[in-house]
């Protein structure tokens, strides 16, 4: 997705949540990642970069809370991150890092959207699921087991608001 966020799901979540929240001081953090299907350690960059960016900013902001968001390859990212594995999904890949354990309290919410686990029976189970909402429009190949429809897989911008309200009410 171009821009530092992606337009389908990044820019409008971020504003979503970020109007939900207000007047609270909230940022974003573009993960640095190649985000590239041809790129087989696409997903462990990013990954690794996730779980670097929590660490720092965990350091460097005590009372900080994190809402983690990812659309398609950037959902394994984030699947990846708190230690569930992408292995064997579209675009996915090994773990490579996870957050500490002493930072997921400051995980509020994960918000996950056309999650390429899903296709494989996967999903958050564990510390995260409670604070995970994570989004699959019918038909989209990239998180339905026999999906037909790649334009359900571009249609998540509409789940903005929701997506919103779930994370501020976790926050």
């Amino acid at each position: 997705e171009p821009g530092s966020l992606g337009l389908i799901v990044g820019q409008p979540v971020f504003q979503a949540v970020q109007s939900r929240l207000w007047p609270r001081s909230v940022s974003s953090y573009g993960v640095n990642y190649p985000a590239d299907l041809g790129q087989p350690a696409s997903v462990q960059k990013g990954n690794t970069d996730l779980v670097n960016h929590v660490r720092t900013q965990a350091a460097a902001c005590p009372s900080q809370r994190f809402i983690l968001i990812g659309y398609s390859q950037g959902a394994n990212v984030v699947d990846n991150s708190i230690g569930i594995s992408s292995a064997g999904a579209v675009v996915g890949g090994p773990i490579v890092a996870t957050i500490p354990a002493d930072l997921a309290p400051r995980i509020a919410a994960i918000l996950l959207f056309g999650n390429p686990i899903r296709a494989i029976g996967r999903s958050v189970t564990g510390t995260y699921q409670s604070r995970t909402k994570d989004y699959c429009a019918f038909g989209d190949p990239v998180c339905q087991a026999g999906g037909f429809n790649i334009l359900a897989h571009l249609s998540y911008g509409g789940e903005a608001n929701d997506a919103a309200a779930f994370a501020a009410g976790k926050v």
